[in-house]
């Protein structure tokens, strides 16, 4: 079966002068080499197509990053941009339970972003370096999107996913007795980019900031979790499951609110990062792990293809005037507001 998607980028753009038709050219010559299974048709016409195995249905993402929001030049290595745009939108592949089919991706940039040094490449191609390399490790080719000349660097980007009909891992599925689980370990984004702020506040500079750390690992480099979520779904364990984007107090709590319930989270159990507190294990978000729920009999694995998956709670019924999120500390039960990240809040 024969799906289109919009595909604006590297089409044969009619457009006056040189600069964007190189830019895609060249761009196209890199992906020249990626995988194209589940793309009968890619870069090059007016749409994508995409074809899906009997039985599936599509699942579709969006995530847009700016500049002096989700990254910061200044901070930032283009390779970390590109990777991060990308990992942002396989995670809630991840948390679905759905296999990566095509990525699209509009990028907006600044003219001098695209320009190579006559030693160095320009921050356009170091960006697709960090994109094409995730990509490239989730087999996700990129068939299409748009490229504009913008004030300020900006990347929007869509996944398409496939999952068997009916299957998709939801937020709405959590039942009262359900154990709590999350994979890998928490905090280690917000570690990592509180290490960030003050490199660059002692710097002042760009170019004093490490290039590689393992200290900043999991927020310049964070890892999707596609195939621990493709086992879930496979195995039809999870009763609901989220990627940990904004925060494990913020993402539970919209898994409570989808399913009509709430939570009692052990945080002696929580997986920290050893480079993070409780606090930011609890609010700090971008760990792009994943949480999910179980009913108590289920047997689940202490770990899932090679990362450690960790019980932290369990699911409670929803009582009026009680809190959502209980943590429940040496001193008593504690209520815990959400404070992971909200636009505009």
């Amino acid at each position: 079966m024969l799906y289109t998607m919009q595909n604006k980028l590297f089409a044969a753009i009619r457009t006056s002068g040189s600069g964007e038709l190189a830019l895609i050219e060249q761009l196209r010559r890199r992906l020249a080499r990626q995988s194209t299974a589940g793309l009968p048709l890619g870069i090059g016409d007016d749409c994508a197509l995409l074809r899906l195995r009997r039985g599936e249905e599509i699942a579709i993402t969006t995530d847009l990053s700016i500049d002096g929001r989700h990254f910061r030049l200044a901070w930032h290595l283009p390779e970390s941009i590109g990777h991060r745009a990308l990992a942002r939108g396989l995670s809630d592949l991840a948390a679905m339970g759905a296999r990566p089919v095509a990525a699209f991706l509009s990028l907006g940039l600044p003219k001098a972003l695209t320009r190579a040094g006559r030693r160095q490449p320009s921050w356009f191609e170091r960006f697709f370096d960090g994109f094409l390399a995730l990509a490239h490790a989730n087999r996700t080719p990129l068939a299409g999107g748009d490229l504009s000349e913008s004030p300020i660097a900006m990347a929007d980007i869509v996944l398409a996913g496939a999952v068997p009909r009916g299957r998709a891992l939801l937020r709405s599925g959590a039942r009262p007795g359900d154990r709590i689980f999350v994979s890998g370990a928490l905090g280690g984004s917000a570690a990592g980019l509180s290490r960030l702020r003050r490199l660059a506040d002692a710097a002042k500079t760009s170019t004093a900031l490490p290039k590689n750390s393992e200290a900043l690992a999991p927020h310049l480099y964070p890892l999707p979790r596609i195939a621990q979520g493709l086992w879930l779904q496979r195995r039809g364990i999870a009763t609901a499951a989220i990627d940990l984007s904004d925060g494990l107090s913020t993402d539970l709590a919209h898994v409570c609110h989808e399913s009509r319930v709430a939570a009692e989270v052990d945080p002696e159990s929580i997986p920290i990062h050893g480079a993070a507190s409780l606090a930011q294990a609890l609010h700090g978000g971008e760990d792009y792990e994943l949480l999910f729920t179980a009913p108590a009999p289920a047997r689940i694995p202490s770990s899932i293809a090679g990362v450690p998956i960790t019980c932290i709670g369990r699911i409670t019924r929803r009582r009026a005037g009680k809190p959502v999120i209980t943590l429940l500390t040496q001193e008593g039960r504690e209520p815990i507001t959400p404070r992971g990240w909200q636009h505009f809040a």
